[in-house]
């Protein structure tokens, strides 16, 4: 009963964590953040791999998703630590999250909620040619903050999977030591094929 509920709960934070994982996708793939989309492939593979294990008992792909929880969670610490410019890093830095391949930065910059974008003409002499120069006002939240809030959730889901991945894990392991020390078939009371005689007795004459 206790596998059970513990592989139920762990196949629900897998399909929660692969639903938010897509939107966030989504919305990496409308801001060109090359380096997020990269991981974000990665963790829905490993994702997928672990709902796997956990519903074929499978502790082998179970302890993989675990391992690889520990780096999610990392990349998204770095990610909270990015856009709130921790220590030397800066959010508007285009060799992080896009490889230096664009000047694009998070999506949620000129569509977050409440968020008015107004182009400015003529755009400075500086400004590239094939990129608009806007004002961005009225909006409620930062982008930042969202972006935040996005990794935040990463981070819980990942520290919840983590746990029941261990928890699922372990009684996978008693679950088949028990099966082992038991004896197999023994548990399932199977006899094996009991010897006969097929020594018959003759009856003895003896003669006078």
């Amino acid at each position: 009963m206790g596998c059970c509920s513990g592989r139920c709960t762990l196949a629900f934070i897998c399909g929660m964590q692969l639903v938010s994982v897509l939107e966030r996708q989504v919305i990496d793939f409308l801001g060109y953040q090359w380096a997020p989309i990269l991981t974000n492939f990665i963790h829905i593979i490993v994702v997928i791999l672990g709902l796997f294990g956990t519903i074929q008992f499978r502790p082998r792909y179970v302890t993989g998703y675990a391992a690889w929880l520990v780096v999610w969670m990392t990349w998204n610490v770095f990610i909270i630590c990015f856009y709130l410019e921790v220590g030397d890093l800066s959010r508007d830095s285009d060799l992080v999250l896009t490889f230096n391949l664009s000047m694009h930065r998070s999506w949620w910059m000129e569509n977050g909620p409440g968020c008015r974008v107004m182009p400015i003409t003529p755009p400075p002499s500086w400004a590239p040619e094939d990129h608009r120069y806007i004002s961005i006002s009225g909006c409620l939240m930062d982008f930042q903050f969202i972006e935040v809030a996005h990794s935040s959730l990463q981070i819980l889901l990942a520290l919840m999977g983590f746990i029941y991945a261990c928890y699922v894990v372990k009684l996978i392991s008693e679950e088949e030591d028990s099966f082992d020390f038991i004896g197999g078939f023994d548990s399932y009371g199977y006899q094996g094929p009991q010897k006969t005689s097929h020594l018959q007795l003759q009856p003895m004459y003896m003669s006078k």
